[in-house]
């Protein structure tokens, strides 16, 4: 072999593996400077469900609206940690775009701030909208992706409907990807919502009737939720927990059936909720 050649073959492993380490993602801990940041920040209280011990930070690679690749960080329970780090390869893998992955701490706990800013998130413990109950992101077990692209509907007894974030409101309530005349669009949870299901992710906004919340994925049920992130339970108990889990909804979706994907994976996640 030439030199020339050898060193063409060089530099093309050299930029295969640069290309490659664009997709990795990792898992850390919290540490405490990040959790006293977060507490400042109104995002960690003293009374959240899950203290910052059970916390992990997802540092991952995406793709924006652009095509330009940049790093976003989102923070989860320990015991789905692995699972979001897959959910974020596959991703970043299949091209799908994401505007930004900030923590939310950066936005001051805020959460219609975080939307306005069409910021991806996840851990924020703050309680359900119109509601007192801690909300699945205070169990760090739901993530927010793309607000803009797919937004928060809520609706009043009269019929009446607000979305959130509002820029939303006139390009993204109708949820068509292909129609004549205009440009497809990306960035829809709709595409994606396999990705997530996959990988323990089985309960989508877009599934509810009102309030109707896009963006939004989370693992299950409150008491599915509330078992993970039990402080009784060790991090290895609840990541075996978790997996089971995963493991039980993808034997589902493999057993034969005649019935549409759509249909059997709304049958799945329904077996699934139900019996855990």
């Amino acid at each position: 072999m030439s030199m020339h050649k050898f060193v063409l073959m060089l530099l093309g492993n050299v930029s295969l593996l640069c290309a490659a380490s664009f997709a990795i993602a990792e898992v850390s801990p919290i540490s405490d400077t990040q959790c006293e940041h977060m507490r400042v920040n109104g995002v960690f209280t003293s009374d959240a469900p899950v203290k910052c011990n059970r916390l992990r930070q997802v540092t991952f690679q995406h793709v924006d609206f652009q095509g330009q690749t940049n790093t976003g960080k989102i923070v989860v329970l320990d015991a789905v940690a692995k699972y979001v780090e897959n959910i974020f390869k596959d991703l970043y893998e299949r091209g799908f775009p994401i505007h930004k992955a900030d923590p939310i701490e950066n936005y001051q706990g805020n959460d219609t701030s975080s939307m306005d800013d069409n910021n991806t998130s996840a851990y924020n413990s703050r309680a359900i909208v119109e509601g007192s109950n801690w909300s699945m992101h205070a169990y760090g077990v739901a993530i927010d992706i793309n607000p803009q692209q797919n937004p928060f509907v809520s609706f009043t007894t009269e019929g009446g409907a607000t979305i959130l974030p509002a820029a939303a409101a006139k390009t993204a309530v109708n949820r068509l990807n292909f129609r004549p005349g205009k440009v497809a669009r990306t960035g829809l949870a709709e595409d994606i919502v396999d990705v997530f299901a996959n990988n323990g992710f089985i309960a989508w906004g877009g599934y509810w009737d009102f309030p109707i919340d896009y963006q939004h994925f989370q693992v299950g049920s409150r008491k599915f939720t509330e078992k993970l992130a039990s402080p009784q339970l060790s991090v290895k108990d609840a990541e075996n927990i978790f997996a089971h889990y995963v493991d039980t909804y993808k034997v589902c979706m493999a057993k034969p059936s005649s019935a549409p994907h759509l249909e059997k994976r709304a049958l799945c996640v329904e077996h699934l909720m139900n019996n855990n």
